[in-house]
């Protein structure tokens, strides 16, 4: 209604431009982590536990921030927030530029976070000042251009980390984040706020799950290092018990819940819930394990590899997950949800058995690496797209946060155990995890993958007549 009255103000190409370099650097610090961890690792001394724990933290905090963002943004004006965002985004990228040690570093990371906010908060401020037809255009640039920046983070953090430092790995597209940020705050003009949500922000249930996310991490984290101190791990453990609990207590009686647990009872939800759940946790074992076989320098296994190396090694994975998100809506739209996460699930279940089995040329492990981000990206595009589908429109966000919150829990588990597995396979005085450790990370991973298809074989097939 608003849109008829007044239209916004029509933007050019020098403003999705802007946006769409802001998306490139972004996509390219997000990813710089990924290549160097086992560099990170060794440089900040850090144990496979707490190296998992990077790789993941800022995902944990994007989960929590994107439903922010999103109200924000409706409530004060896309740009505005957006702005703000990335203001937080740049003094995290500083932080982890000249972070000393793990805790720093980390504290980086989790204000990095907030970039996972940002890029939808991107799309809206589009779709504000364009027509339908030219806003998805720009979108699919956007889009695009984010995912041209991972695969460059990808492909240079290792160089840069190698010639300069592990600072300037992060410090570079620092730099070029703050200097989008500040051509996108000249060249997009503000778009005004939206009506107020009368039922206000659920400050209580982001805290509770806040809460229970950390906890959670530190239970996976430390469970290596804690099997001599049950006090402290029973302790961690009642705590995380006692955040859940008043989680869902808070979230069954908010009057505007951050995440609607009375969603959960419906079977298309519930089942979309936990098929991510379990592809993401075998994606991100898989994930993390194959860089640290990379870089490994066990007795007929690893290889030893430099970050730039597996920088490289990596990249054809990036571009499997590129490819996915098209191939994902294409299979939906010809052959159905139910078939494409099928298909999804038996590629990650036997790429990962393959990998369990066979590891001994850098080969095996590209090609299954590539084959496990392929699998996800197919998955992931088919449960969004029947979960959206399955749910009045007004809904849509409620549903889609139930399997954003199942795949940051995914992703954080699977990555905890993969790094819990290296530390409790690792002597002591010694950086070598036993390969036993691998392959029994691919195994769990695979078979946890596998019995998701209990679940696929009762969705509906999607497919629209």
């Amino acid at each position: 209604m608003t849109d008829t009255l007044a239209p916004p103000v029509r933007i050019g190409k020098a403003a999705v431009g802007a946006l769409g370099l802001l998306a490139l650097a972004t996509g390219a610090l997000e990813s710089v982590v990924t290549p160097t961890l086992p560099l990170l690792q060794r440089e900040l001394d850090m144990s496979p536990s707490e190296g998992a724990l990077l790789s993941i933290v800022l995902l944990i905090t994007g989960a929590l921030i994107t439903p922010l963002a999103g109200k924000f943004g409706d409530r004060y004006g896309g740009k505005r927030i957006l702005i703000r965002l990335m203001a937080v985004v740049c003094a995290g990228g500083l932080v982890s530029a000249l972070a000393p040690n793990l805790p720093v570093l980390l504290l980086g990371q989790v204000l990095q976070g907030a970039m996972v906010g940002a890029l939808p908060l991107s799309f809206i401020v589009v779709r504000k000042h364009l027509p339908a037809g030219e806003s998805k255009v720009a979108i699919g640039v956007v889009s695009g251009l984010f995912v041209g920046g991972g695969m460059a983070g990808t492909l240079s953090a290792g160089p840069v980390a190698e010639a300069l430092s592990r600072h300037w790995m992060f410090a570079l597209p620092t730099l070029a984040v703050i200097g989008a940020t500040l051509l996108v705050n000249r060249l997009m003009p503000t778009d005004p706020p939206g009506r107020s949500d009368d039922a206000g922000i659920d400050w209580p249930g982001l805290l509770l799950l806040s809460g229970t996310l950390v906890t959670l991490m530190l239970v996976l984290a430390l469970a290596p290092d804690l099997v001599s101190q049950p006090l402290v791990l029973g302790a961690l453990l009642v705590a995380l018990a006692a955040f859940v609990t008043g989680w869902v207590a808070v979230e069954r009686r908010a009057a505007s819940p951050m995440i609607d647990l009375r969603m959960l009872a419906r079977p298309a939800i519930w089942k979309a819930c936990a098929l991510t759940f379990v592809i993401c946790l075998g994606t991100s074992m898989g994930v993390y394990l194959v860089p640290q076989l990379f870089d490994e320098t066990g007795d007929g296994y690893g290889f030893g590899a430099s970050a730039t190396q597996i920088g490289f090694f990596l990249l054809p994975g990036a571009i499997a997950a590129s490819l996915a998100g098209p191939l994902g809506g294409i299979g939906d739209r010809r052959f159905g949800s139910r078939a494409v996460v099928t298909a999804g699930v038996v590629m990650m279940a036997v790429s990962l058995a393959a990998l369990a089995a066979v590891h001994t040329e850098v080969w095996h492990l590209v090609v299954g690496k590539a084959l496990i981000a392929l699998a996800n990206g197919l998955c992931v595009t088919a449960m969004m797209t029947s979960t959206a589908t399955a749910v009045d429109r007004s809904d849509t966000g409620i549903a889609t946060s139930l399997v954003l919150v199942s795949r940051v829990l995914g992703y954080a588990v699977g990555g905890q155990l993969g790094g819990a597995l290296l530390t409790a396979a690792t002597p002591s005085g010694s950086d070598v995890a036993a390969e036993s450790a691998y392959v029994t990370g691919f195994v769990i991973a695979g078979a946890v993958t596998a019995l998701a298809l209990l679940v696929t074989r009762t969705m509906s097939k999607g497919v629209k007549a």
